[in-house]
């Protein structure tokens, strides 16, 4: 009985596993720093793919690196 269970949780996880990859998206960004002025044309990898979501997700994620989310231009995945 213990096997069967073991087994119902690993087939379980396995079959999670490609939900939690889908999970991810990739947004295509423009950002900015300030004195001197730089601009930035990139992607950043977020955890979610709901539009708002994922735009606050970048914007904190580039502002820890000192940059200024400008605008999204794509959501992907």
């Amino acid at each position: 009985m213990k096997h069967t269970v073991y087994i119902l949780i690993a087939a379980l996880g396995l079959m999670a596993a490609p939900l939690a990859a889908q999970a991810a998206c990739l947004v295509e960004y423009k950002a900015k720093q300030d004195d001197p002025l730089r601009l930035s044309v990139g992607t950043i990898e977020v955890a979610s793919c709901e539009p708002a979501q994922a735009e606050a997700e970048a914007r904190a994620a580039l502002a820890q690196q000192g940059w200024t989310l400008l605008k999204i231009l794509s959501i992907k995945g």
